[in-house]
């Protein structure tokens, strides 16, 4: 469980969204580590293990602030600090594959929210990024329907049906601008 000053070490010099700590506190006090979204966890990544794989270099290190787990095998989503802004809720987001790959899924952090009411793991690769249900679909997450109705009442964000939409649109907006920043640290 993520703690308040833990959070704020962290994303020391950011403007954190005040929905971010509404979060942790829904996280915390009304979902109480039973599943709101399928394989998403609150998580600083601090050591910034994974983000090393791709580059060691501080600029890039610096730019990216993971915040959670995105599905059951370490895939993860992060805030891209693009153009040394500072606000945190205007950021893109980025979901980071566990054998590889980078996407961006939301043009901010309310949209983010918002992928999380499809309350599905995304899929990652090089390649692209899904989110997916199979028809035999039918058990919900634990606490999917309560963090419906706090992101209605404590964000006045909407659920959503289909959480590609706002990935496509996301991506529209800054996939060549990500793929152009994350070549000067990486080529693969």
């Amino acid at each position: 469980m993520l703690l308040e000053e833990d959070i704020k070490t962290y994303f020391n010099h950011f403007n954190l969204p005040e929905k971010f700590l509404s979060l942790v506190e829904f996280d915390r006090n009304i979902a109480k580590g039973e599943r709101f979204s399928e394989g998403f966890e609150l998580s600083l990544q601090t050591d910034k293990f994974g983000l090393k794989t791709y580059s060691g270099n501080e600029e890039f290190l610096n730019s990216i602030y993971e915040f959670s787990l995105a599905d059951g095998t370490g895939s993860t989503y992060a805030f891209w600090v693009k153009n040394g802004e500072s606000n945190l809720a205007e950021m893109p987001i980025i979901a980071f594959g566990s054998e590889g790959g980078f996407h961006v899924v939301a043009n901010n952090f309310d949209e983010f929210l918002q992928i999380l009411t499809f309350d599905s793991e995304p899929m990652i690769d090089w390649d692209s990024i899904n989110y997916f249900k199979s028809p035999e679909y039918d058990e919900p997450s634990a606490r999917v329907e309560d963090y419906i109705n706090w992101l209605k009442s404590a964000c006045n964000l909407l659920p959503i049906s289909d959480a590609n939409s706002i990935v496509e649109n996301a991506q529209k907006n800054h996939k060549d601008s990500l793929q152009k920043w994350f070549n000067k640290f990486y080529n693969h």
